[in-house]
């Protein structure tokens, strides 16, 4: 993507005349990003999946003006990504195909789950494993020069550590919570006797090979239409008093690692897994010291990156012809 690649560009976004006399535009440049561009097709292939979401789930008489600002947000955030990636390869930063598959291998092999079933689940978000790929090179790429050129200056002291709990103490006096993991089996809106028999079957089935000694997470991944299915159904550290009660009542009576049966709520039919619990009580501030220190240095990073790309911003040959 040299200046050969402009040069190509530029000559493809010249109309060309098909037989009936009508000119048609190949491709177009978007923007030029110091001597590299996005084109409109690349722009319009990372939209595609953003572009069905908002199909499919907003209702609003602005849906035009929400797509146009959903894409030109996506296109500040390819440049950005592309700033990077050249900033990364100045400096000597790289991350091979090989160095992605080995991340992705290490990550199925945490969840116990299959490529395929990991694919499956992509399918369901919308996505394929290159674009996932994708997504993985350009973040260890990101997090590689971000530990380089943020993390290395940020600093966090005992007296911001104490501060911090001082003013969030509130948020470590944890009420009662399980660590769940959930298959989520969704009541369609036009359900009848004949589909909801047919799910039934279909979760207790699901709960005899849990039972069996199948992955949770793999069988999350295959079937669950709940939140968080393709990281293996974790939904984190869930209180009480936030759960539908016939989903409560049953996370609640659960030994850690123990399978739940079949549950019905109105949304569905559910099987749980509880994989942790933390009572009632304060956390004295010496066992939450890591993880203060962690959302801190979290914040202060944040808040570096964005001056950090806004200067590589200002001194970066940008224009953009959207």
């Amino acid at each position: 993507m040299k200046k050969l690649r402009i040069l190509a560009l530029v000559l493809l976004a010249i109309p060309t005349f098909a037989l009936s006399g009508r000119a048609e535009v190949v491709d177009r440049i978007v923007a030029f990003v110091n001597d590299e561009v996005i084109t409109l097709v690349e722009l319009d292939t990372a939209f595609e999946t953003y572009r069905q979401k908002i199909e499919e789930s907003y209702k609003g008489p602005d849906k035009d003006r929400v797509m146009a600002q959903t894409r030109r947000s996506l296109l500040d955030r390819m440049i950005d990504t592309l700033l990077i990636e050249q900033e990364a390869r100045k400096s000597g930063i790289t991350v091979t195909d090989e160095e992605v598959m080995a991340s992705i291998r290490g990550m199925l092999a945490r969840r116990k789950m299959s490529q395929e079933a990991f694919q499956q689940a992509l399918a369901l978000e919308g996505k394929t494993l290159e674009t996932y790929k994708r997504e993985a090179k350009e973040t260890m790429m990101r997090t590689r020069l971000v530990r380089r050129e943020v993390r290395a200056k940020v600093m966090v002291t005992d007296e911001e550590i104490g501060e911090y709990y001082r003013l969030h103490r509130d948020s470590y006096e944890g009420s009662e919570a399980v660590r769940l993991k959930q298959i989520l089996l969704v009541f369609p809106k036009d359900m009848n006797d004949a589909v909801r028999e047919k799910l039934q079957a279909l979760a207790t089935d699901i709960g005899k090979r849990l039972k069996g000694g199948e992955s949770f997470d793999s069988l999350a991944a295959q079937f669950s239409q709940g939140p968080a299915a393709s990281s293996g159904g974790d939904l984190g550290f869930v209180e009480k008093g936030t759960m539908l009660p016939e989903v409560e009542k049953a996370a609640f009576s659960l030994s850690t690692k123990e399978i739940s049966d079949v549950i019905e709520s109105p949304v569905g039919f559910h099987i749980l897994q509880v994989t942790d619990r933390r009572g009632e009580g304060n956390k004295p501030i010496e066992t939450v010291r890591e993880e203060i220190k962690s959302r801190i240095e979290d914040e202060k990073i944040d808040k570096k990156l964005d001056s950090w790309l806004t200067e590589l911003r200002a001194k970066s040959h940008i224009e953009i012809k959207l």
